[in-house]
């Protein structure tokens, strides 16, 4: 493999709108080995109706009765934090990601000088979002939960036709449920969207463990995302659905582990195994006493270790040749 598996710790509003928690969120990230960690950007009043209810999961988590728009607005992060948060990634050495939910926040990461934009879920069918995104012709990560095929395509269509290469752009297969249940999951999808799309894809995962992002790897992702937490017993909508410290650490080695092991995909030895090929093959061997002048017969032949004489696959071509010297029982041949 070319490039390694960029891991994309998602610290999302666990923050609970504290800068202070939010830039210790970048510490356990960067302890743990990602690549990234990456927030929300968000102004509640432009994204949610003061009347709109919350998701089930929202309710259920929070353990409180409550609109979106209050909940929300509690979790936003202001322009300032962005700045301190953004300098406090850069001063650590990893990567500030955000997720913008409008339009005044893809212009106002953009001005920040972000890498690349990850569009979330709920925003893959909000056509002047997509169109504003793809006209900075950057590189672009697309959350899929919610979506059919049909609506991912017209997505991307909307993301190219503004501007923006396929080649910037990896599709991330996602299922919209906090947590999310294993047979709810269906990773299979992330492969088609790869072939329908000939895009680069990855996975956003938010179910319990750490399984199913780490077999998303051996299925071909580029990019995993993770939501976490310092503890997932802290108020707030996805804390619960969110990996602990402990955790994440544990999913980033396992995804290292499956990256190495992946390898380039040719067909050959290792290095670590050519010593053992004389030890474990075969090599043709005297099954008894055999004159010169002997021929070389299924009966006076057999197949033993080690496998540093001739190959048992030329087993044909020395039947029927002559002994050119004398071999005792167990001898190469």
């Amino acid at each position: 493999m070319s490039k390694k598996i960029f891991i994309i710790a998602e610290a999302g509003v666990n923050h609970n709108g504290s800068l202070k928690l939010a830039k210790q969120l970048v510490d356990v990230a960067v302890d743990c080995g990602v690549d990234a960690v990456k927030f929300q950007t968000f102004k509640a009043k432009s994204l949610v109706t003061k009347i709109a209810v919350q998701a089930e999961y929202q309710t259920q988590n929070t353990g409180k009765q409550e609109s979106q728009f209050d909940m929300l607005q509690r979790l936003e992060l202001s322009e300032k934090d962005h700045h301190e948060l953004l300098a406090h990634c850069a001063k650590n050495n990893i990567e500030f990601l955000s997720t913008p939910f409008d339009l005044q926040s893809i212009q106002f990461l953009k001005s920040l000088g972000v890498k690349r934009f990850k569009v979330p879920s709920g925003e893959i069918t909000n056509y002047p979002y997509l169109k504003m995104m793809g006209e900075f012709d950057m590189e672009i990560i697309l959350s899929t939960g919610m979506a059919n095929i049909g609506e991912v395509e017209a997505a991307l269509n909307v993301l190219v036709d503004s501007g923006t290469s396929k080649d910037n752009i990896t599709v991330l297969h996602a299922t919209t449920d906090y947590p999310t249940q294993v047979e709810d999951v269906n990773l299979k999808a992330m492969q088609t969207m790869a072939s329908a799309f000939n895009v680069k894809v990855g996975y956003s995962d938010h179910t319990s463990g750490i399984e199913v992002p780490t077999a998303a790897v051996a299925l071909g992702a580029t990019v995993i995302e993770k939501h976490f937490t310092l503890d997932k017993n802290m108020p707030g909508p996805d804390h619960k659905a969110s990996l602990e410290p402990d955790e994440l650490k544990a999913m980033v080695k396992a995804i290292r582990n499956i990256e190495l092991a992946l390898g380039d995909g040719v067909k050959r030895p290792s290095k670590s195994e050519e010593k053992n090929i004389p030890v474990a093959r075969k090599s043709l061997i005297a099954a008894y006493d055999i004159a010169e002048g002997d021929v070389f017969s299924e009966k006076n032949l057999t197949i033993k270790r080690p496998g540093t004489g001739i190959s048992p696959m030329r087993w044909n071509e020395i039947l029927g040749q002559v002994a050119i010297k004398h071999y005792k029982a167990d001898d190469l041949i």
